[in-house]
C-alpha cells in the first residue's frame, strides 16, 4: 500500500500534557488571587469603570529568565509606586512570529541552538511565569500557538494577538475563550477593520476543537470575550498621534465597541527604532494629560539594558539585553512611567 500521508513529516516526539505540567508546577492561592484581580483590574479600564492606565511593559522576547526575573524585581517596585495611576503589568512573550525564519522564542528553542527542546521551554515558560507572579508582578504575553497557552495561561493576567494573527479565525475563536482581557493589533499594513472585525467575533460564543488539558482533542464552547480590544501598532505609517486616534474612536463608536484602545510605541510606531518609543510615549502622554479617556493602555519595549545583540555560536550574550526587537533601557523605562503616572494625575482634573 503507498504511503499518503506524513510524507514530509521526519519525526515526531511526543511532550507532556498540559495537565502534567500544571501539576509539577502548580499556583498557590496568592498567585490565583493576583492574576484573577489583574484581570478585573484591567478590564476595569478597559470598560472605563477604572480611570487607571494599564501599562505592558518588558522584553520583546525572553531568552534568559534570570534576566526577566531580575527585570521583574525591578519593575515590581515601580508597580507599587504607581500603583495609584497605573496598573503595571510585565510583558513576558515566549513566541515569536516570523516573517520568513529565525529564532521562534524560548519555548520553541531555549537553549537558542536550533535544537528545540519544546518539552524544555515549556516547563521554563511556566516556572517563570510563576516566579513573577510570587514576586507580586502579573503577566502578560501573545498567543501565538494556539496550543501552548494551555500550558501556562492560567498565569496570564493579559494577553495580546499579533498583526499577523488578527484576521486568523483560530485565534479569534481562542480568544472568546481566554479567561484574561484580550487585545487584536492592528495589520501589519495598518489596517484597524480587520482588528475590529476580530474584536466583534471574539466577543460571542464560538465551538473549536482543540487539546484538553489532558492532551486529547476536545470541543471547547465558549460564552465569548467581552474584554477584547483594540491595539494600535502603526502599519505603513505610525498611528499614535491624536488625529489617528480620534478617528479610530471614531471607527470603535460607529461599530458599538466598547472597550478603549491601547497603544503600543514600538513596531510600526516608532518606525522600528526603538529610542522612538520615547518620542511616541510623549506624545501619548500629552493626549492622556489633556483628557483622552479612550487610551487605556500602552505596551513598551524595555530590558535592563538598551539597543539589541544578535546570537552568535561559542560567543557569550551580553546579560539583559534583547536578541529579538530592540528595547530601551530601564533608566529610561523609570522616566516613562513616571510620566504616564503624571499624565494620568492630569486628566483626572480635566
Amino acid at each position: 500500500m503507498m504511503k499518503t500521508s506524513d510524507t514530509r513529516i521526519a519525526n515526531t516526539h511526543k511532550i507532556e500534557a498540559p495537565e502534567s505540567i500544571i501539576q509539577s508546577l502548580p499556583t498557590n492561592a496568592a498567585v490565583d488571587q493576583l492574576v484573577l484581580t489583574t484581570r478585573q483590574t484591567a478590564s476595569d479600564i478597559l470598560h472605563a469603570r477604572s480611570d487607571k492606565l494599564l501599562v505592558v511593559v518588558g522584553p520583546c522576547s525572553v531568552h534568559d529568565p534570570v534576566a526577566a526575573v531580575e527585570y521583574g524585581e525591578k519593575l515590581v517596585s515601580l508597580r507599587e509606586r504607581f500603583k495609584g495611576q497605573l496598573e503595571v503589568v510585565m510583558r513576558v512573550y515566549f513566541e515569536k512570529p516570523r516573517t520568513t525564519v529565525g529564532w521562534k522564542g524560548l519555548i520553541n528553542d531555549p537553549d537558542l541552538d536550533q535544537s528545540f527542546n519544546i518539552d524544555k521551554g515549556l516547563k521554563l515558560a511556566r516556572k517563570l511565569l510563576l516566579d513573577l507572579n510570587l514576586l507580586g508582578l502579573p503577566a502578560a504575553s501573545e498567543f501565538l500557538d494556539i496550543v501552548t497557552g494551555q500550558y501556562y495561561a492560567d498565569l496570564i493576567s493579559w494577553g495580546a494577538i499579533g498583526a499577523r494573527t488578527t484576521e486568523s479565525q483560530v485565534h479569534r475563536e481562542m480568544a472568546s475563550g481566554l479567561s484574561c482581557p484580550v487585545g487584536f493589533k492592528n495589520g501589519t499594513e495598518g489596517n484597524i477593520q480587520i482588528a475590529l472585525d476580530a474584536i466583534r467575533s471574539s466577543n460571542h460564543p464560538h465551538n473549536f476543537l482543540s487539546p484538553s488539558p489532558t492532551g486529547q482533542t476536545a470541543i471547547y464552547q465558549t460564552t465569548g470575550n467581552q474584554d477584547t480590544h483594540l491595539i494600535l501598532r502603526g502599519g505603513k505609517t505610525p498611528n499614535y498621534e491624536k488625529m489617528h486616534v480620534q478617528a479610530c474612536k471614531a471607527q470603535l463608536q460607529k461599530v458599538k465597541i466598547e472597550t478603549g484602545l491601547v497603544v503600543d510605541f514600538s513596531h510600526a510606531n516608532s518606525l522600528k527604532k526603538y529610542a522612538r518609543q520615547i518620542i511616541v510615549g510623549k506624545n501619548v502622554a500629552k493626549q492622556i494629560a489633556e483628557g483622552e479617556s479612550i487610551i487605556s493602555g500602552v505596551m513598551i519595549e524595555s530590558h535592563l539594558y538598551e539597543g539589541r545583540q544578535d546570537v552568535v555560536a561559542g560567543e557569550p550574550l551580553r546579560y539583559g539585553q534583547s536578541i529579538t526587537d530592540a528595547c530601551i533601557g530601564w533608566p529610561e523605562t523609570e522616566i516613562l512611567l513616571e510620566s504616564l503616572a503624571e499624565a494620568v494625575e492630569k486628566r483626572r482634573r480635566c
